[in-house]
């Protein structure tokens, strides 16, 4: 009887936990049913509002792609042409600054050469020229000193005569 009391209990237990699983199964049955419902309502949600944007969105790059293409096409080919100039640009540009190198060397070479004639021919003026005039005025004043101090005694004595002759 004993054996029989316990067979008993541990048969209600098991019927208490049977009742309890499907209890909780109940309630996760009805949990994942409102969570369905409302992932339905967003998925319909999501189709009625952000499907049409993506439609359009679609339909705008579809429209828009020969455009942009064109667009890329034409700033490559601009880049290009750019690039091409600013290396001739350069080209010329360095040729330039070539050629006045060039032109400020020669210059300098020219004003230097006029320099070195101007003072070869300032020491040849001043040795063919201004010494032998230098000398020749040397040789001047000394005839005219010493023809003054001649005529000089001459005209005081004539001087101090009609000098003397005056008070006399």
């Amino acid at each position: 009887m004993e054996n029989l009391n316990l067979l008993m209990l541990f048969i209600a237990l098991t019927a208490v936990a049977v009742l309890i699983q499907a209890g909780m199964l109940t309630a996760m049955y009805l949990a994942m049913r409102k969570s369905s419902a409302r992932m339905e309502a967003l998925a319909a949600e999501v189709k009625s509002k952000v499907l049409p944007v993506a439609e359009q969105a679609h339909s705008m790059l579809t429209d828009l792609k020969p455009r942009i293409e064109t667009i890329v096409s034409n700033a490559s080919e601009s880049s290009t042409l750019a690039r091409a100039q600013i290396q001739r640009l350069d080209a010329t540009l360095s040729d330039l600054l070539d050629r006045t190198r060039l032109q400020v060397i020669r210059t300098d070479e020219l004003v230097s050469r006029t320099l070195d004639r101007v003072e070869d021919t300032t020491e040849m003026v001043h040795r063919t020229v201004v010494s032998p005039v230098r000398q020749l005025s040397g040789i001047v004043a000394g005839l005219t000193a010493g023809l003054d101090f001649l005529l000089g005694a001459r005209r005081r004595d004539g001087a101090h005569a009609a000098h003397d002759e005056m008070f006399i």
